[in-house]
């Protein structure tokens, strides 16, 4: 029997939304103007009440308003993370199933290059390539998404060689179903599950990357927030603007708890031999 949602994990989800939420919605929830510079309301502490403005998580050097720079710091995040991953699993999903069904050749130059991927710290892969090819959004998205694919790709790889020997998938290619279709139709829908579970994994990994990337000026670039980006900034002023590096730093630990919890759940639910456990 598999394991239940309990109300620990029920309000790990409602969490998760709620960031999401927020996220999508920052142009609506944020209070201000995330880039409006104000040096008369610089780092001013939280629940400030300035003009008949009330600064909620207080304001950082330059007068912005924290809650709306955390907010729009966010949705870039989870930005960055949810086209990252999309794009990694897109590529490493496709290329484990074409080492798996096709294998000879095919199989031994996509797994010796997946072996190569992984002999390089990823962390060191992506501030190296950034520096290359320069920091941005874009770039942060597209180095992020081609770092982390051989992951999906090994997992794609090891469950299309189980379920390519199973009856129904035999029997499709009697039928006269082509290779695209015998992957694309019977395979992939098989095989989705595990990778899921590894997409989720990854999503929370995708954050703290772009998160680093970021407080190391390598990610998303100022004026434009992002929870690394937000932390950089107030970390020389630790000692009397606090707020400025834990509110997105315990936002950051939050939402990537959060995401590993429920990865841990979900590989449960997707794991047949979860019942004896």
């Amino acid at each position: 029997m598999k394991p239940r949602m309990t109300i620990g994990m029920a309000i790990v989800l409602a969490l998760l939304a709620a960031f999401a939420i927020a996220a999508i919605a920052a142009p609506l929830l944020a209070p201000f103007d995330p880039l409006r510079q104000s040096l008369l309301l610089r780092l001013k502490p939280p629940g400030s009440l300035l003009g008949g403005r009330s600064f909620l998580l207080g304001t950082d050097d330059l007068g912005r308003d924290l809650l709306s720079r955390v907010l729009f710091g966010a949705r870039a995040s989870l930005l960055v993370a949810v086209v990252a991953v999309v794009l990694s699993l897109v590529v490493g999903t496709t290329l484990g199933l074409l080492a798996g069904w096709l294998r000879g050749w095919v199989a031994t130059v996509v797994m010796r290059l997946v072996d190569t991927m992984l002999s390089i710290p990823a962390i060191l892969l992506a501030v190296l390539t950034v520096a290359v090819l320069g920091p941005g959004l874009l770039n942060l998205v597209v180095v992020l998404g081609l770092t982390r694919w051989p992951r999906y790709t090994r997992v794609a790889y090891a469950q299309t060689l189980q379920v390519a020997e199973l009856p129904y998938i035999r029997a499709a290619e009697m039928a006269g179903c082509g290779t695209a279709r015998v992957m694309w139709r019977h395979i992939l829908p098989n095989i989705a599950g595990p990778l899921m579970v590894v997409a989720t994994s990854e999503f929370g990994l995708m954050i703290l990357f772009e998160a680093g990337l970021s407080f190391l000026g390598l990610g998303i670039q100022p004026p434009y927030p992002s929870w690394g980006s937000i932390m950089a900034g107030g970390r020389q002023y630790i000692e009397r603007a606090w707020w400025l590096t834990v509110f997105p730093g315990a936002c950051l630990f939050a939402v990537v708890f959060c995401i590993n919890v429920a990865g841990d759940w979900l590989r449960d639910q997707v794991d047949p031999r979860a019942a004896s456990r």
